[in-house]
């Protein structure tokens, strides 16, 4: 019985230790969300530890109770049983029912640590939901404000009654008023603690009666000059903001912000001096400037700045419109700078000290602060100096942003949009100071150089922005780049101005340029993260391509303009020559690059340039060779045409070799016939030059010798040629060469046979009817003899091996 009993009281310890779970942990959540703070430690008792491998043990004194039980327990010790005395106050009792676990958790043997959950911000309260009883709201709200306007209203009705009746002279007016302002404002300071709306109504009305009583005083008896009753109103405007900071009240503040923004219309002579006007409003704004430190009153910032730019901004537009003298320009840039530097720090000094996060409309502000002026200055300084200062403001405005951001950086706990907001503005106005400032080229040698700076300074600090803004400027400068080449050769050549070989604009901007991109390339090289592409292996060969087509361009532009000055008749052959010439001094570094996509490339533009001879080169020196003909050009003009087939000879081998390092036969085949067509192309048109210069002042017309020329030369010309490539064939073991040269063969004996047995002379028949025949029969000694020694020696080696081979086997 005694351990029934005993099992029973277990399982009600039990029950209450549960009990006391739930209850700690709601206590817990509830102070949490009221005070924030760490909890106390649970007053509860040590829970005796459960062994491994045994039963669990409870002792009966250290079992948890909770707090709301544990008096009622203490205070009835005459309830207990006789058996509950005979049991040992520490002694070990085995239970019969299992203790629960939440009784003996790990949790519990511990020491209580604070667990205060995630609290998310609360929602902003709808109007209805901050005023639930809308009389309520009527009767504390606004017949407070309502009655102290009709207040104010009266008193003036009746000051103005007592005025008109002569009751009372002017001192005493205006005393009347400033006591009764002042009794107001002493009354609300009586109420300020039980009355915390109707105490800044009341403010709110007696420094209004102030205002108007220094406006009457000035204005109406002039019993004061105006200096006094600029120090009055603002006395009457600090005294309002320090109420307003010691009753925590942003309406008096806001009160007392308009009432000084007010006052200089109030105690205004219509002299409209601006030195004055902009003086007060700049002693306005430090003052909140100041009060904007303590309080996070966006508010009065927002108002203090509309207010501002309104006054500021009518003030200029009138002065514009009338074209005032420099010295009032000068002033008012001074005014804007001022008040820029003041909203700057305006609405980021409680942000910087609270170590909060910037919100959208104080971003706005700050952009919207900056480009203001930045626009003011550049009107001001239109009219100052024929604008020879607007690059050098705009420079400065991103200096300043700059100095302010590093600060900030420097700064951990500063909110990082702020920092990269500042950045932007900074590398923007860097941007724009060199159109700003400069003209033509100058712009795009500023932005060449920009951009590999930014790229630079990103890797350095690792900000993002600086990065994706040295993409854009670079962007920025082949674009400025491809305008400068309109302007500095096309815009010349109409004009027929002449300009210095290779020193000139054009050429040293596109030259700059292309330094700057290529070092741009480089530093991608120690780029992990993306630039313009997904992979920077991608970005690298943008860029590079680009560098390839722009040092290009640069050098064909230049020797384009100046041929056409100093050498016009070879013009277009001096740009072949060149254009292979380029092409030969790229393969080298392409091919030791191993890069297939700029493999392709440049293959592909060498064999373009090549069908060039066919379409325009040839054209042109066909153009020359007549020209010579007629005594209407020099043989130096015709014979510069060797050196460009020099060229289109060596870029066919160039091409040959970087088409046999791709190792792909179909390439290489097509290849073959490519350079087949070719090469039988230019030895043509080259067999046709000699005849014709060799003629030259016979008695044969040019058609004549074109005739002996085509109907005689070419057959035997393509014939030789055939046999050439034949032989390749043969040594090379390619019988697609050789399939290639019996077509050309064939192609020549139809052209023979068919076209050419008409008109030519007895000579030429002679000649061409024999060489082919000389070529035919040699052609087929060489299938009957060269064919077996070239292509059949893997045969004989064949034989050899078996024949070897059978012989070790007779051997064994």
């Amino acid at each position: 019985m005694l351990f029934r009993f005993n099992g029973t009281i277990n399982q009600k310890v039990d029950f209450f230790s549960l009990q006391n779970d739930r209850i700690s942990n709601q206590i817990a959540q509830l102070q949490a969300k009221i005070e924030k703070l760490a909890l106390k430690e649970n007053p509860v008792s040590k829970v005796t530890e459960v062994k491994k491998d045994t039963e669990p043990v409870v002792d009966p004194n250290s079992v948890l109770k909770p707090a709301h039980l544990t008096s009622y327990i203490d205070a009835a010790p005459d309830n207990r049983t006789p058996v509950q005395d005979a049991v040992p106050a520490k002694e070990e009792i085995k239970p019969d029912v299992a203790v629960r676990s939440p009784a003996v958790t790990a949790a519990s043997a511990v020491p209580n640590r604070p667990n205060i959950p995630y609290i998310e911000a609360p929602k902003k309260p709808s109007f209805r939901e901050r005023n639930p009883d809308l009389e309520k709201f009527i009767g504390e709200n606004l017949f407070n404000k309502i009655g102290i306007v009709i207040l104010v209203l009266g008193m003036g009705f009746f000051l103005k009654f007592a005025i008109d009746k002569e009751w009372i002279n002017e001192i005493g007016r205006v005393s009347i008023g400033f006591i009764c302002g002042a009794a107001l404002i002493g009354l609300a300071h009586r109420m300020r603690k039980s009355f915390v709306t109707f105490s800044s109504v009341l403010v709110g009305g007696g420094v209004a009666i102030l205002y108007f009583t220094v406006t009457i005083a000035f204005q109406q008896y002039q019993l004061f000059s105006q200096t006094i009753a600029f120090i009055l109103t603002i006395l009457i405007t600090a005294f309002t903001v320090l109420l307003s900071v010691s009753y925590d009240r942003k309406e008096l503040a806001l009160f007392g912000m308009l009432g000084g923004f007010c006052a200089p219309f109030m105690i205004s002579t219509g002299e409209g001096n601006y030195i004055i006007l902009f003086s007060y409003i700049l002693i306005l704004n430090l003052g909140m400037l100041v009060l904007a430190y303590f309080k996070k009153w966006s508010i009065i910032n927002i108002v203090c700045y509309v207010l501002t730019i309104l006054l500021f901004g009518s003030y200029l537009g009138r002065t514009l419109m009338s074209k005032a003298d420099p010295g009032t320009y000068l002033g008012l840039l001074i005014f804007a700078a001022l008040f820029y530097l003041v909203f700057l720090l305006m609405n980021v000094i409680n942000n910087i000290k609270e170590k909060t996060a910037f919100k959208t409309l104080e971003i706005g502000i700050l952009m919207s602060n900056t480009f203001l002026f930045y626009t003011a200055g550049m009107l001001i300084l239109e009219n100052l100096g024929n604008g020879a200062f607007k690059g050098l403001f705009t420079a400065l405005l991103g200096l300043v942003n700059f100095g302010f951001a590093y600060g900030l950086y420097m700064n951990k706990k500063v909110d990082r949009n702020l920092i990269y907001l500042l950045i932007g503005l900074v590398l923007t106005f860097i941007s724009l100071a060199g159109p700003v400032q400069l003209e033509g080229n100058q712009i795009t040698l500023f932005w060449a150089a920009e951009c590999v700076l930014l790229l630079w300074l990103s890797q350095k600090s690792g900000i993002l922005l600086i990065r994706q803004t040295s993409v854009l400027v670079l962007i920025l400068m082949t674009g400025s780049l491809i305008m400068d080449w309109e302007q500095v050769y096309y815009s010349s050549a109409i004009k027929d101005i002449v300009l210095r070989p290779i020193l000139n604009r054009g050429f040293i901007t596109g030259t700059v340029s292309l330094i700057c991109i290529c070092l741009y390339s480089r530093l991608l090289r120690s780029e992990i993260r993306s630039v313009l592409f997904k992979e920077i292996s991608t970005s690298r060969l943008i860029l590079g391509i680009s560098a390839i087509v722009i040092g290009y361009i640069v050098i064909f532009l230049e020797l384009n303009f100046q041929a056409y000055i100093y050498f016009p008749e070879i013009r277009v052959l001096s740009l072949a020559s060149y254009n292979y010439l380029f092409i030969y001094i790229l393969f080298t570094p392409v091919y030791k690059l191993n890069n297939k996509q700029f493999n392709g490339i440049i293959s592909g533009l060498a064999a373009i340039s090549l069908l060039g001879y066919l379409f325009i080169y040839n054209t042109e020196t066909i153009f020359l060779r007549n020209a010579y003909l007629k005594d209407q050009g020099s043989l130096s003009n015709y014979l510069f045409h060797y050196l460009m087939v020099i060229l289109c000879g060596i870029t066919l081998f160039k091409l040959y070799k970087m088409i046999a390092g791709f190792k792909e036969l179909m390439l290489l085949r097509a290849f073959q016939i490519f350079a087949i067509f070719i090469i039988l192309v230019i030895a043509s048109s080259e067999l046709d030059h000699l005849l014709m210069i060799s003629q030259y002042g016979s008695e044969k017309s040019t058609y004549d010798i074109l005739v002996i020329s085509h109907k005689t030369g070419y057959p035997i010309l393509w014939g030789c040629f055939a046999l050439l490539c034949i032989y390749l064939g043969m040594k090379w073991k390619s019988r697609e060469i050789r399939v290639m040269s019996i077509s050309l063969l064939a192609i020549t004996l139809i052209k023979l046979f068919v076209f050419d047995l008409r008109g030519i002379s007895e000579g030429g028949k002679i000649a061409a009817f024999i060489s082919l025949g000389i070529l035919l029969l040699v052609i087929s000694f060489m299938y009957q003899r060269l064919k077996r020694l070239l292509l059949t020696g893997q045969s004989a080696d064949v034989e050899i091996n078996t024949h070897q081979k059978d012989e070790d086997h007779a051997a064994e």
